[in-house]
Formats: C-alpha cells, sequence, structure tokens
C-alpha cells in the first residue's frame, strides 16, 4: 500500500495541480462565453484540445517536435561543455573577470534574437543557424552562475582540501565543484530556457525547422485552435527538458 507521507508527497501535488489546470481551462472557457474573453485572439479551450488530433495527423507535428528538441539539445549540450569551461577559465583568471564579467551580464539581457539575419549570412537558411542562435544568446546565464557557484564556495571547504595538500586540480574536482553544482544546474535550465525561447522564435521569424515554423504557418492561415495547440507542443518541450535535469542534477547530487 501507499504510504500515507508518499501520497502527501507526490500524489496530492499531481492531483491539485491537475484540477487547478481544469479549474483555468474551464474559467477561461466561460469567460470567452460570456464575451469577456474575444474569441477571435483567444479561442475556446475546447477548440484547442479538439485540434490536436488534426495538426498530430495533418501537419506532422511529431517530426516537428523531435527536430526543435533536437535543436534545443544540441545547444543544450554546447552551452554546457563550453559555458562551464568558461565559468571555471574566469574563475581561475581574476583579471579576465574583472574585464568581461559586466560586458557577458549585459550580453544575458540583450535581445540577441534580433541577431538572425547576421547569422542567416553565416551559416545560412539552415538548423545550424538556429542552434547557433539558441546557444549564444544561453550562454551567459551558465557562465555567470558556474562563475558564482565556483566564487561562492564556504572559505573552510577549500581550507580542509589545502590541509589535505590537495592539488589544484583536486582541489576543484573534489571541493569547488560539487560545491558549484547547485549553482551550475540553475545556469544550465536558465540557459535552457533561453535556447528554447530563441530557437522558436527564429524557426518562427525565418520560416524554417519545426514547431516555430508550424505557429508560423498555422498562424498565417489564421487557424487560431491550432497555432495554440503548437504553442502546447511548444510548452511541452520545455517541460521534458526540465525534466532531464532534474533528472541529472539528482543522479550527479545523490541524496
Amino acid at each position: 500500500m501507499i504510504s500515507r507521507t508518499l501520497f502527501r508527497q507526490q500524489i496530492v501535488p499531481i492531483v491539485f495541480g491537475i484540477v487547478c489546470l481544469a479549474a483555468l481551462i474551464a474559467l477561461i472557457e466561460f469567460l470567452i462565453w460570456i464575451g469577456v474573453i474575444n474569441r477571435f485572439i483567444v479561442p475556446y479551450p475546447s477548440e484547442i484540445i479538439g485540434s490536436f488530433k488534426r495538426i498530430i495527423v495533418e501537419e506532422d507535428v511529431l517530426d516537428r517536435f523531435l527536430l526543435t528538441a533536437g535543436e534545443a539539445l544540441a545547444a543544450s549540450l554546447m552551452l554546457t561543455v563550453v559555458g562551464i569551461s568558461l565559468g571555471v577559465l574566469l574563475h581561475r583568471m581574476h583579471l579576465l573577470r574583472l574585464a568581461t564579467e559586466t560586458w557577458i551580464a549585459a550580453v544575458a539581457s540583450a535581445p540577441l534574437v534580433l541577431m538572425y539575419p547576421l547569422f542567416l549570412v553565416i551559416y545560412g537558411r539552415s538548423a545550424l543557424t538556429i542552434i547557433m542562435i539558441g546557444f549564444v544568446a544561453a550562454l551567459p546565464p551558465v557562465i555567470l552562475k558556474t562563475l558564482e557557484g565556483l566564487s561562492g564556495t564556504r572559505k573552510v571547504l577549500i581550507d580542509v582540501g589545502r590541509s589535505f595538500n590537495l592539488t589544484p586540480s583536486q582541489l576543484y574536482w573534489k571541493i569547488l565543484f560539487p560545491a558549484a553544482l547547485p549553482n551550475i544546474f540553475v545556469g544550465v535550465r536558465l540557459g535552457m530556457i533561453f535556447a528554447l525561447i530563441n530557437i522558436v522564435g527564429v524557426e518562427f521569424l525565418i520560416n524554417f525547422g519545426g514547431l516555430g515554423q508550424l505557429v508560423n504557418e498555422l498562424a498565417e492561415r489564421y487557424d487560431l485552435p491550432g497555432t495554440y495547440a503548437a504553442i502546447c507542443f511548444v510548452i511541452l518541450v520545455s517541460v521534458v527538458f526540465f525534466i532531464v535535469t532534474e533528472r541529472a542534477e539528482r543522479w550527479l547530487r545523490p541524496v
């Protein structure tokens, strides 16, 4: 039998979340029905749900979903490797950190998606353009959070490592890096969000790729239910990535 603690901690939140989502859908349906929300801007949720089967069958949404997810995965792997490495480099080279940290923070807040014409010139109208924009836009959060995690390591832990005569390399891998993992994972998650936003946005802008292109095509046809259904698939990609990173964090940081 399921224990009472497990029931309260896992099953109750899931059921409560489903009930809240159903209540929200019902509320939106009612507000549209009484005219508070314009149905020519936001379609009935029942119409959106009914269009799922149509876009799955007619719009080849599975292949588009996998293409967008693949682009996001490629960008995420690149930004994880490069971002963490650059964060470690800035932590070790104090002068370089002082010279570049402010610029990296500024880039993190800049709308880099507007640079897509430059990437089109460099890489052409291809999936590589989309991946590179997602990678560049998502890189700053990973760098900054890695740097923050390494810099925020408690001094007592570093002193313990030095008391055991650890080499600088051993100090990084046995003390600093494990202590910085929570911040690093926060940076990776933020980076994935940035990457996915920019990837879908560029797919929409250049009308090439996966779900972003599908949203563009459905919007141009003024197929509102289908457009919102396609956006739901975009949200599904982000949910999948969030679950994957959460499982990876649990695996790397066992309780």
